[in-house]
């Protein structure tokens, strides 16, 4: 059979079952780069860089989140202009000397540059496997997808923090926890290389078209995600805070448990529990959005987080913020699956990898937001204080998100 007599490309879950799990894999080792970072550098700025300051400390994820954001734009665009295989074989070629900046670094500022490329290569993998998903499953199963997706990358997340913390009690924060970074970005790039297929067919066929269709300009994708379409503008904030509170459990909160008196391999233990309760979750959540529908768990879950958080301020001691930390895993898990899905829902096929990358420009800011507002909060008024600023966003958010979007779940 020639290429002109080959069949189309069959959307749904089951149709394209190797190819997913495929992408799931490579989830998990996007996933396995950022988890290398989640116990250890927060307690290498003040053990090994003697840094003090908070603001000072969270450099590393302002400038992150920054350089994710950015690059999620850039993603979006390039994968609905040269195919989604480019994107994300460039984002692996660009993550491969992360960690071996952070195992060299003789000063503060190579770990921050290790965190630029590092959002370079978040903002290229994932938003990439992010609309290959989308591409593969079609209309029915988004919310599945999108669970299975962001679980396979917060599960790595929260085992990679468990194991690094583990290797660092160990053997030290420098060098051996990052070996696991070497080993994830050389397996990602392989796989991305060899065995990933290019997915853009699948979103024609969804479209009706062999052809692209009309695409937006980047510009207009990028005003109606932000403000004129009400639902992607509530979309885009939650997404937002979401991320602004997981930078607070990111960078302060590890510090927050040393000062308390809390071991390495108990803030270690914290440091994956949330993410891991996100992970696990998120297929079921994300399955429960495709049934009940996308608002009720957007709401709900913000609305947790914001409960969640509060608790860490107001409690003290291991078990009580173990309980908070499953609990602020629960409601990301409600969340942040259900908002890519939405955004998958509203956009049109032709356009949708750059409001997705739009989508995630807002969302990943948020963690350079929570850099800022921790960070300043902290320095100012103390670490509880600045935890119970981030605790009254989340919860402001949701308030926002009931009050604006509008439900997207396709009928079925």
């Amino acid at each position: 059979m020639n290429a002109a007599q080959e069949l189309p490309p069959r959307l749904g879950l089951r149709a394209n079952a190797g190819q997913f799990a495929l992408l799931v894999g490579v989830s998990a080792l996007v996933g396995g780069m950022v988890g290398q970072e989640r116990t250890v550098l927060p307690l290498l700025a003040t053990e090994e860089f003697g840094l003090s300051g908070q603001s000072a400390i969270l450099t590393f994820l302002f400038a992150f989140g920054v350089t994710k954001a950015l690059t999620n734009l850039a993603a979006g665009s390039l994968s609905d202009r040269y195919g989604r295989k480019p994107v994300l074989v460039g984002g692996w070629v660009v993550g491969l000397p992360v960690p071996l900046l952070l195992i060299w670094a003789p000063e503060w500022s190579w770990v921050v540059a290790a965190n630029v490329l590092l959002g370079v290569n978040q903002g290229l993998t994932w938003s990439t496997t992010v609309i290959m998903k989308i591409d593969l499953v079609g209309p029915r199963r988004r919310g599945l997808a999108m669970g299975i997706n962001e679980a396979a990358g917060y599960i790595a997340v929260a085992v990679t923090a468990l194991a690094t913390g583990a290797i660092a009690a160990r053997s030290g924060l420098r060098p051996e926890p990052f070996y696991l970074g070497l080993a994830y970005a050389g397996l990602g790039l392989g796989a991305s290389v060899l065995l990933v297929r290019e997915t853009r067919g699948h979103a024609r066929q969804e479209q009706g078209s062999d052809e692209p269709g009309p695409a937006l300009p980047w510009r207009t994708v990028f005003a109606i995600t932000t403000v004129r379409d009400r639902t992607l503008s509530a979309v885009s904030q939650a997404g937002l805070v979401n991320n602004l509170n997981d930078g607070l459990a990111w960078g302060l909160l590890p510090i927050y448990y040393a000062a308390a008196g809390l071991s390495l391999p108990e803030i270690a233990i914290l440091a994956a529990a949330y993410p891991l309760v996100w992970g696990v979750a998120q297929i079921g959540t994300g399955a429960l959005s495709d049934r009940i529908g996308r608002k009720p768990l957007v709401v709900a879950g913000m609305l947790l987080q914001a409960a969640a958080i509060g608790a860490v301020a107001a409690a003290s001691g291991f078990a009580l913020w173990l309980a908070a930390a499953v609990a602020l895993g629960l409601g990301t898990a409600m969340v942040y699956p259900t908002l890519l899905a939405a955004v998958a829902d509203v956009a049109a096929p032709a356009w949708r990898g750059s409001a997705v990358g739009v989508y995630r420009w807002w969302r990943d800011l948020g963690f350079a937001a929570g850099a800022i507002v921790a960070g300043v909060v902290a320095d100012r008024l103390g670490m509880t204080a600045a935890i119970w600023t981030v605790a009254t966003l989340t919860a402001m958010s949701g308030v926002f998100a009931a009050l604006r979007m509008r439900e997207t779940r396709p009928r079925r």
